[in-house]
């Protein structure tokens, strides 16, 4: 008997990281879907980002799908800033590290998009403005 209460904990810890995992892989396939022919895209616990057909947008993970937060036409691309997530508007030096947000600025819009990493963000600023120059 105390053996098996022993061992019930390790159960429940199984079953519950079972559980986390087919939620990630679910929302890793859904992901390939909703990404599929994007020239850019990418998947992190901030949420989902893609460039496609000179859109950009961005969606956050919620009740088993991806919602679209915001979208920005690429071509009305004026600037592209890294900054700090939660600090206000402050920007992020180079440096810095971990989770950040880009604030792409254009046409009278401005919106931000996060990232769980600083150098991934660094990445796609760059690219995001090939992009805009390519489309001009």
């Amino acid at each position: 008997m105390i053996h098996g209460l022993l061992w019930f904990p390790l159960l429940l810890v199984f079953v519950l990281l079972t559980a986390l995992g087919w939620l990630e892989r679910r929302r890793q396939n859904l992901y390939v879907v909703w990404a599929k022919g994007s020239e850019l895209a990418k998947l992190d616990s901030s949420g989902a980002a893609r460039l496609k057909e000179g859109i950009f947008s961005w969606s956050s993970f919620e009740a088993g799908s991806f919602q679209e937060q915001d979208s920005f036409e690429i071509k009305k691309l004026e600037l592209v800033e890294l900054m700090a997530l939660t600090s206000g508007d402050a920007p992020l030096t180079q440096e810095s590290q971990g989770r950040c947000r880009l604030r792409l600025v254009g046409n009278g819009k401005e919106i931000d998009v996060p990232f769980a990493d600083a150098e991934r963000a660094r990445k796609w600023m760059d690219q995001l403005m090939e992009k805009a120059r390519c489309d001009l």
